[in-house]
């Protein structure tokens, strides 16, 4: 059975300062509710919208980011319905005349890259929030929160290419990581994207989920809405066309109301606002775009001679590509590529961790102290572990970690010393390494990491007990 999906991506331009149509300020996360509101974001009666430029020019970007056509016009409309969320009983949003149409996000998936291509991408402003004591289905009533009323938003919609759940999380990972680069989004705020997934197989009527507020939550909605709608299909049931929700708690879907049809929405032009030409801005943008992902993939290999798969990993995240920038201004950037990818971003996720959180606890200066430290050979791989993990649990200064576990390593004439001691008290081991059993060397490595707790280096000490042992043989 054939599974088509199409998402629509709700993507709130969160770095912005003001909401889209009033100057009410956007940094209402954590704050009490209803306190970031005035007379236009609240609808009341004369309040008269006035368009944030600073969102147009946002919005421009991205649509040229993700290579869609631009509309040199475009045009606001009242998309009708009647919500508790939506205080003016209508959102201002666009129709036949949006930001752009068109566009793709190149993904990488196990056949290999894969070009999921837009439909269009417009504006609109964001509802107020709705709270439920419980689950949606299961709560008495719910509360309003129209902070977050009016709120920028753009809304992407692909057509319906993808063909999986792991496919629609893996564009949805894509897309957010465009969307830091260029700097209009800050993914870890509550909100910032939500996705409403249209999913149907061969046979049967399109089904709508709605609100998703995670990427795993998308992947497991639409993983059981497959087996749900298969399960209908295979007892004779027909699909019907309805909007669902996902329960995520109980990671089901759930029946909201039958599907609306565009007619439904009575969409109008927005009288209180004049069409936007855009080719005012356009030009301006495109000399303002950043270095993008798959660009700095590319001058991350050529200027610092890194692997394909560690300069992948570096430009997920472009808080991460910058700190191992600064890092490898210092140290060998091959060696700083690793410890950032490989144990970093390890410690990192092992902890749900972002690397913003992260780099607050073990900034950039801190890994080139303790890196530098390593390679000199005062410290071993395991003690830069080991304060790692100290700073991103505890924090601490880099220096004090290392004196107060004792993680600085024995000088070499000590190393050396203690190497002959081992060997001296291990005779049955020696014997065995001239019988040709070269694993008792391990033994011997071992012991002497037992006698310095782990300070010694591993690789030096096995090759000065070797040298040692083929001397007396």
């Amino acid at each position: 059975m054939d599974v088509v999906i199409g998402l629509e991506v709700h993507v709130q331009l969160n770095r912005l300062k003001t909401k889209l149509f009033c100057s009410c300020p956007l940094d209402y996360h954590g704050r009490e509710p209803n306190t970031h509101v005035c007379p236009v974001c609240l609808g009341l009666p004369g309040a008269m919208p006035v368009i944030n430029r600073e969102a147009v020019r946002s919005a421009i970007k991205v649509a040229l980011a993700l290579n869609a056509e631009i509309n040199p016009v475009m045009r606001f409309d009242r998309k009708n319905y009647f919500y508790p969320d939506l205080p003016k009983g209508f959102q201002i949003s666009q129709y036949d005349m949006p930001l752009a149409w068109g566009g793709y996000v190149t993904i990488e998936t196990e056949s290999g890259e894969k070009r999921v291509t837009l439909k269009r991408i417009h504006m609109e402003e964001d509802p107020g929030k709705l709270s439920y004591k419980g689950s949606i289905t299961t709560a008495k009533y719910s509360l309003i929160d129209y902070n977050r009323s009016g709120a920028p938003l753009l809304e992407i919609v692909t057509e319906p290419v993808l063909r999986s759940p792991k496919e629609a999380r893996t564009f949805l990972n894509t897309l957010r990581i465009i969307l830091e680069y260029l700097d209009v989004f800050d993914g870890d705020l509550e909100g910032a994207m939500r996705v409403d997934a249209n999913i149907s197989i061969a046979g049967g009527g399109r089904v709508e989920i709605k609100n998703i507020s995670s990427f795993k939550g998308v992947e497991r909605a639409l993983a059981y809405e497959i087996t749900r709608q298969k399960n209908l299909m295979r007892r004779g049931r027909k699909i019907e066309r309805e909007t669902r929700h996902f329960d995520e708690a109980n990671s089901i879907t759930v029946s909201l109301r039958s599907k609306e049809e565009e007619q439904d929405y009575r969409y109008f032009p927005e009288p209180d606002l004049v069409p936007i030409y855009t080719s005012e801005f356009v030009d301006d943008v495109k000399d303002a775009l950043p270095e993008m992902p798959w660009e700095k993939r590319e001058r991350l290999i050529k200027q610092y001679s890194l692997s394909l798969e560690k300069a992948k990993i570096l430009v997920l995240d472009p808080k991460m590509a910058d700190y191992f920038e600064r890092v490898a201004k210092e140290i060998d950037p091959r060696v700083a590529a690793s410890w950032i990818v490989d144990v970093l971003r390890g410690e990192l996720n092992y902890r749900d961790m972002s690397f913003s959180e992260g780099e607050r606890r073990l900034n950039s200066d801190e890994l080139v102290e303790l890196l530098t430290y390593f390679l000199k050979g005062r410290i071993t791989e395991k003690g830069v572990v080991e304060v790692i993990r100290t700073k991103l649990d505890h924090g601490g200064s880099v220096e004090e970690i290392i004196q107060s576990k004792g993680l600085f390593s024995i000088p070499q004439d000590e190393i050396d010393r203690l190497c002959r001691e081992a060997i001296e008290k291990n005779p049955k081991a020696v014997e065995d390494y001239r019988a040709g059993k070269k694993q008792a060397a391990n033994f011997l490595v071992g012991y002497v990491m037992k006698m310095t707790e782990g300070r010694a280096d591993p690789g030096e000490t096995a090759r000065k007990i070797r040298e040692i042992l083929e001397e007396i043989s």
